[in-house]
């Protein structure tokens, strides 16, 4: 698709802040990538945890399972994941939940996507679950609530900011008269200013990167959690200690591809970004809720039992069957691939503590 302006409502010379423009780039209701483009799998640009292996999907299902019976095995329970992707997590979770009598009759799985185009995938591949799409969780009233969301927050678009002479400045992407893409910066917005200074994890960094539309997100979410107990289970591509430099990266057919090529390929590249997890952190405990200790994908999923699960499956596989599901654990569990790059952070309120997972 060629570049046209008129697309993604982006005219010439004007001055668009970076969440802004990422936003129209991925969710613009025609022309956006997630809302006219299957992303997902080989063929794809990038590959999730949940379409590499089903192991992945039945261990974050334990989990749920562990958390219910944590919070007391309540008779009315809420699921809700966010950002579904193609539906693969969501249909291992259904399947899985059966095993469980007790919990199956309990339990309310909600999908909740912001893009039509992927609830038509997920609904194709969930046909006849008993599985409800929302747009908000205010129907959500009763029951504590569990949400979870693999690579969901590092696919909301964020703010940058740099610190010249004193002053901060905001990011800015200008479409110049050759169609090329500049960047261009201005002083912040006073309330970005205290919210930013509100923040330790932030102070003395010289480059910053703000979820602001994330935390809004976050703030829907951390009300319900309040409201009726639970928590927020997130994974996600990030990092602990500060970078100070910018981490957003436009992936097309599972390649990293040079920000140059942004504005030429916009529609059809992911454009994601790291997400900042000491920051994430601060941020729900100034919510006043709990956090268990952040800990790596390979930590979490090995701590459930993801080791000893593959080697019950593989007695009944054959040597092809065991080789495909070493090559994936190994994409899934490898301190330099998913299992060290990845974080899994969990904030909760429950009278109880020590969720499986953790420690």
């Amino acid at each position: 698709m060629r570049y046209n302006s008129r697309n993604f409502n982006l005219k010439k010379n004007k001055i668009v802040p970076v969440d802004e423009f990422i936003n129209k780039a991925l969710y613009e209701p025609k022309f956006g990538y997630y809302t006219n483009k299957f992303p997902f799998g080989e063929k794809g640009d990038f590959i999730t945890s949940p379409t590499i292996s089903n192991l992945f999907s039945e261990i974050i299902t334990v989990w749920v399972v562990s958390a219910w019976e944590k919070l007391g095995k309540p008779k009315n329970f809420n699921f809700v994941e966010l950002g579904p992707g193609d539906g693969s997590l969501a249909r291992v979770f259904v399947d899985t939940v059966k095993k469980f009598p007790d919990l199956s009759r309990s339990i309310n799985i909600y999908l909740y996507e912001k893009s039509n185009f992927l609830k038509k995938v997920q609904k194709n591949k969930l046909k006849g679950s008993k599985v409800k799409w929302i747009n908000n969780f205010d129907g959500i009233k009763k029951g504590p609530i569990i949400f979870f969301g693999n690579e969901f927050f590092d696919a909301i678009p964020i703010k940058q900011f740099i610190f010249k002479k004193k002053q901060l400045l905001e990011k800015n992407f200008i479409i110049n008269s050759k169609l090329k893409l500049d960047e261009v910066y201005q002083y912040a917005k006073a309330d970005d200013i205290r919210i930013i200074k509100n923040y330790k994890s932030l102070k003395g960094l010289k480059f910053i990167e703000f979820p602001k539309l994330g935390l809004s997100e976050m703030d829907k979410i951390v009300k319900k959690i309040k409201l009726l107990t639970g928590g927020i289970l997130l994974i996600d591509y990030g990092y602990l200690n500060e970078i100070n430099a910018d981490t957003i990266q436009i992936v097309m057919a599972n390649k990293k591809i040079d920000k140059s090529m942004l504005l030429k390929n916009i529609g059809k590249a992911d454009i994601t970004s790291l997400v900042n997890f000491k920051l994430l952190k601060e941020y729900f405990e100034k919510k006043n809720i709990k956090v268990e200790k952040i800990v790596s994908q390979k930590f979490f999923l090995e701590k459930m039992g993801i080791i000893d699960r593959a080697k019950i499956l593989e007695k009944k596989m054959s040597i092809k069957q065991k080789t495909y599901m070493s090559t994936t654990l190994m994409r899934l569990l490898h301190k330099k691939l998913m299992g060290g790059l990845f974080k899994v952070i969990f904030a909760f309120k429950s009278s109880r503590v020590n969720f499986l997972g953790f420690n």
